[in-house]
């Protein structure tokens, strides 16, 4: 004769089997999240900012120039001097990829010792980590490629491999693709895209795949598609 099981009994294996479903779905979002962290976000940026502010084709901001959400399409409210502060750091740290909020004050902090204007350091320092200088070489299409191309070991400074996107090149400093990664399609690819062009403080040779990093650049050398205000991240920082 078959007993039927008690309902405490159907009720706790219920509950056991949804919280384990429920844990896996939470583990699998959390491994969703750090695997597109920014890849997944990074069009938000430009439509939070209105702006496209790598100047890609792709840009969501070249088709809907509201920002994100369902209330995206609302008027914008004048932002105060707070808020266009926030904005342009926001803006500056975001054009340069995965950026987090430490690193990106303590460029800011290694800004404030070197002599000069703080702002043009600032730019300076961003413009001399590795990840940034293979972006602007072309050797890739985006600065988030660029930061996967150099943690994947494909780049070579001055002979010897440096996997580190933070790395801070120096003048006179070779950087080149590693010999077996010169023929990935997607490196080829990104020599020929019309959309930017190499800036001056660079000397790229796309025929040996090796860009000399020549100076240091200052705001105007830099070839952003938008206005960057460094001058308006200082004044941030000095109030927070």
């Amino acid at each position: 004769m078959l007993v039927a099981p008690a309902k405490e009994t159907l009720s706790c294996v219920k509950q056991e089997d949804n919280a384990l479903r429920n844990r896996i779905i939470a583990l699998n979002k959390e491994g969703d999240q750090q695997m597109t962290k920014r890849t997944a976000a990074k069009h938000k940026i430009d439509r939070r900012m209105g702006e496209n502010i790598w100047g890609r084709p792709k840009s969501p901001v070249n088709r809907r120039e509201y920002g994100p959400g369902q209330h995206g399409q609302r008027r914008k409210a004048k932002l105060s001097d707070f808020g266009l502060q926030l904005r342009a750091k926001q803006k500056l740290k975001g054009y340069y990829g995965d950026l987090t909020e430490k690193q990106f004050r303590r460029i800011f902090g290694d800004a404030e010792k070197v002599k000069g204007d703080t702002g043009e350091n600032l730019v300076g320092l961003l413009e001399r980590r590795l990840d940034a200088v293979v972006y602007r070489a072309k050797f890739v299409a985006t600065v988030f490629a660029a930061r996967q191309f150099v943690n994947h070991g494909h780049i070579l400074v001055n002979g010897r491999r440096v996997n580190i996107p933070s790395y801070r090149v120096k003048e006179g400093d070779i950087i080149e693709v590693r010999e077996k990664s010169k023929q990935i399609a997607v490196v080829l690819e990104a020599t020929q895209l019309p959309e930017r062009d190499v800036p001056e403080y660079l000397e790229v040779d796309h025929s040996k795949m090796t860009v000399r990093f020549v100076r240091t650049p200052g705001l105007s050398d830099v070839p952003y598609p938008v206005i960057m205000e460094p001058n308006l991240v200082i004044e941030y920082y000095a109030q927070n």
